[in-house]
């Protein structure tokens, strides 16, 4: 059975967006050995998940990014690999290699887990991440910790309604201040 892995970008206080939905305390500025860590949880990859609101900026930046010719391989596979946005506003689909996932989120999830092929991520957004996790469907959590604390925000966690017991895989601090953290879900 398919993987889905999370990867999310988290402030040190737990928050995916401040409270109007800012990402600019995000830090970009990658060392090599952090963009050596994702180009290895994402090539066992073969299809992206997004909720609907992140789509919309996720899917037009990395199809710009990939018509510069100097653009790498990473570039390419987040325009390559097939999409599934997850929507409940959506009747039309405005992107290429996309379909729209409408259904119910365990259903799609699971039917997208059963089928063959090779893992999935997720990038979010914060609602969309937070369905995921509630309905138990992720396999790995990356999270991506930034030096900075934003006091209020959104979170992924918000919609639990039973603690949720995770078990560390690795944490690796990068040069850059960027932290991960790698959990499982704990056995039960």
């Amino acid at each position: 059975m398919r993987k889905l892995k999370l990867q999310m970008q988290v402030s040190l206080d737990g928050f995916v967006a401040g409270p109007d939905n800012e990402m600019d305390w995000m830090t970009w500025n990658w060392d090599d050995k952090l963009k050596e860590y994702v180009q290895q949880i994402t090539e066992p990859v073969d299809t992206i998940i997004l909720g609907r609101v992140l789509a919309e900026g996720f899917i037009p930046v990395w199809k710009e990014r990939a018509a510069d010719p100097a653009a790498d391989s990473f570039t390419h596979k987040m325009v390559n690999d097939p999409k599934v946005v997850f929507t409940q506003t959506l009747t039309e689909n405005p992107w290429e290699n996309t379909r729209l996932a409408t259904g119910d989120i365990v259903e799609e999830i699971n039917n997208l887990k059963s089928r063959p092929g090779g893992d999935i991520v997720a990038y979010g957004g914060a609602r969309f991440a937070s369905a995921l996790i509630k309905h138990n469907l992720i396999d790995e959590y990356h999270l991506f910790i930034n030096p900075v604390a934003l006091g209020r925000g959104k979170t992924i966690f918000a919609d639990l309604d039973t603690r949720l017991n995770l078990q560390l895989v690795n944490a690796i601090a990068f040069e850059c201040g960027v932290t991960v953290l790698c959990y499982n879900p704990a056995a039960k």
